[in-house]
């Protein structure tokens, strides 16, 4: 999940600002960004666009597109195996819920989808000049499509809309500028889950929607990686400094009680996500026999669908496991052969969500890098 990436800094926007006034210096016309922005129709911005880059175009020449394929960080392929890829989806909606409904994506998505949600920079989108952008986190979108079918549910004025839960596997596009090393891109595949529904007090919809979540890709993941590797659930409770009964009752218990292999406890030190998730958060780690602990699954809740359909009892949880980071990680033909999963050598791979260095932590540590009260330590079933 996303470490947080709010407007540009201060510097970014003095150095910005710098560039936005030569360019109008040098064509002329004072406020151009202003004019282009604020003072024509969104049809006729796009009208001028197109017709700029259709002759933009025209003037390019073969050999500069082998360039482009080259040099420009958008445009270089996946390292990973599609037909890891293609494994790792069919497990995964072999596993999901029967409440939940596949979707197949568009690459667009409308202009504004991540940073009128989040506290996330449009900066970190790729815009397009349809006045669309290309799809930067999938979540947003899901979080969308739930929006709009609750709100044409005949009963959703009554506050009696069943609720909505989509997944989609899709490959995402963004925009800032990632440090170059191996590992490092602009796009990469992630599975993401998304279900909205009502307040139904005492947390009740969200803890039973987290540990439907979490129950999936620990059952998804179970059957990717094999038994051999060990997978560990941290459970955060941002709405308290100590976590509330309700969750240890609602998640935690129920969680250990279907999964008596797995680790699943607290973590009420984390800092990453605050302000981006409301109540509740969870990550799902992976460490193969003998290797490292990897980060695969980040989750939460969000206050997207209260702001869509202007409904303070509105609640959305939404996850997402960066199918190429586990791709990369863990060689299913290898692990058909020997019953495990196998670390695959990578410098640097993608969260779900973000685009930092992943966490990794030695498998000795696994455990011993979270405080565990007496009574919260993990099953050794």
């Amino acid at each position: 999940m996303p470490t947080i990436p709010t407007d540009p800094s201060s510097p970014d926007l003095a150095r910005r600002s710098r560039i936005i006034e030569r360019i109008e210096r040098d064509a002329g016309v004072q406020n151009l960004a202003d004019i282009l922005a604020h003072r024509l129709a969104p049809t006729d911005l796009q009208s001028l666009l197109l017709e700029v880059y259709a002759r933009r175009a025209k003037s390019r020449e073969p050999r500069i597109l082998l360039e482009d394929q080259v040099s420009n960080r958008f445009t270089r392929p996946s390292i990973s195996s599609p037909s890891c890829l293609l494994e790792w989806d069919r497990i995964a909606f072999s596993q999901l819920p029967e409440v939940f409904q596949p979707m197949e994506l568009s690459p667009v998505c409308p202009l504004g989808t991540v940073s009128v949600l989040a506290p996330i920079s449009q900066d970190w989108t790729v815009s397009t000049i349809r006045n669309n952008e290309v799809v930067a986190d999938s979540t947003n979108v899901l979080a969308i499509e739930c929006a709009v079918r609750r709100r044409e549910q005949r009963n959703f004025s009554s506050g009696k809309a069943n609720s909505v839960h989509l997944a989609a596997s899709h490959r995402l596009l963004r925009g800032q500028k990632f440090s170059v090393g191996p590992g490092t891109r602009q796009h990469f595949r992630i599975l993401t889950l998304c279900s909205a529904g009502r307040d139904s007090g005492n947390l009740l919809f969200e803890t039973e929607t987290v540990d439907l979540h979490i129950g999936f890709y620990l059952a998804a993941l179970e059957q990717f990686l094999g038994t051999k590797t060990a997978l560990r659930v941290a459970i955060s409770d941002f709405g308290s400094t100590v976590m509330r009964p309700v969750i240890r009752s609602g998640v935690i218990e129920k969680l250990q009680s279907a999964h008596r292999k797995v680790r699943i406890g607290i973590d009420q030190g984390r800092k990453q996500g605050r302000g981006y998730y409301g109540q509740l958060s969870f990550k799902i780690f992976s460490t193969p026999s003998e290797g490292l602990e990897h980060e695969l699954v980040d989750g939460g809740d969000v206050d997207w669908t209260k702001k869509l359909l202007n409904n303070a009892k509105e609640r959305l949880i939404i996850s997402g496991c960066g199918s190429e980071r586990l791709c990369e990680l863990f060689d299913p033909t290898a692990s058909r052969k020997s019953g495990q999963g196998l670390p695959v050598a990578t410098a640097e791979c993608l969260s779900p969500f973000s685009a930092t260095r992943p966490t990794v932590r030695s498998s000795r540590s696994s455990t011993a890098g979270t405080r565990w009260p007496k009574e919260q330590l993990p099953s050794k079933a």
